[in-house]
């Protein structure tokens, strides 16, 4: 007769452990630091490559990174459950916003793209209530929309309350990647945060190197400096190593404190298309600036 002692205990399930939380809010920082240039990489990279081959291009190289590290590391495949989640980080992070940011690149200026995809943290604040159930303090709540109407305030002001297809593409933007956002925070919970992203680019790769081939056939390529340089840093930099410290730093902190620390993307990426691309600011920039800092520290210090 079996006993009960005999009986094979379930596997225990491995769970990720997030860093503390000042290191948590540096790596999300960081994260956001690697982003803010990603506006600037991608113009650079559409003086050598069309819209389409250069977000397809940009997946291939930041997948053969990130599988090459799972390789060489020898990370087991995730479990058949998480399979959805990164599908989910895979159609908004990793395909969604390059594509729909590059498509209105072509139109819109890195500034003007920079302050409306400011509102990327209180999407993904508004997506993470949603799907994870977080219930951050009305304090929090305040600040936040207060940021997200400075960087409304912003862009209105910049296009003279105009709505153009750069915009749709952008406000479609926002939506794909809070939602990616929000699936690669909750997976960072159970696994290191860099193979939430790592997967989810391998996931993209059958589709990637297809799409990259089709893409450079019908899309001329010139190279340049410029477009290397570009095409380089949105692959490794934005899509992998960026993403890698950003969903740490969610795992750490918290989906909407992390998301918080966005509304300092926009205004970064302001700056890097002064220096980079010699676009000019106008006076409405520092105050933009001094609002929205003033709101993450708010944030930041409220308790969700």
């Amino acid at each position: 007769m079996r006993t009960q002692s005999s009986a094979i205990a379930p596997a225990p399930i491995a769970v990720s452990t997030p860093p503390p939380q000042g290191l948590g809010t540096l790596q999300a920082a960081l994260g956001v630091v690697a982003f803010s240039l990603t506006f600037p990489a991608t113009a650079w990279g559409l003086e050598g490559f069309g819209p389409w081959s250069l977000v397809a291009v940009r997946s291939v190289l930041a997948a053969l990174i990130a599988g090459g590290a799972l390789l060489a590391l020898r990370v087991p495949v995730p479990v058949r459950r998480h399979w959805a989640g990164l599908a989910v980080v895979a159609a908004g992070v990793v395909v969604g916003f390059p594509l729909l940011t590059t498509l209105a690149l072509r139109t819109s200026t890195t500034a003007h793209a920079a302050v409306v995809v400011g509102l990327l943290p209180l999407t993904t604040a508004l997506l993470s209530a949603l799907r994870v159930g977080t219930r951050p303090s009305r304090t929090f709540w305040t600040a936040a929309l207060a940021g997200a109407a400075a960087v409304v305030a912003f862009t209105v002001q910049q296009s003279g309350g105009a709505l153009t297809t750069a915009d749709l593409y952008l406000f479609a933007a926002l939506l794909v990647c809070a939602a990616g956002y929000t699936e690669g925070g909750r997976l960072a919970r159970v696994m290191p945060g860099w193979q939430v992203i790592g997967w989810a680019l391998v996931l993209c790769l059958p589709i990637g190197v297809p799409a990259a081939a089709l893409a450079v056939t019908y899309e001329p390529v010139h190279l340049t400096a410029h477009s290397v340089a570009g095409l380089l840093w949105v692959a490794a930099g934005s899509q992998f190593l960026g993403l890698v410290v950003w969903y740490r730093g969610m795992a750490a902190i918290g989906i909407p404190k992390a998301s918080q620390l966005q509304l300092a993307q926009p205004l970064l990426t302001l700056v890097w298309s002064v220096l980079l691309l010699g676009e000019h600011l106008t006076p409405a920039a520092p105050l933009t600036a001094t609002a929205v800092l003033v709101c993450i520290a708010v944030t930041q210090r409220a308790r969700g």
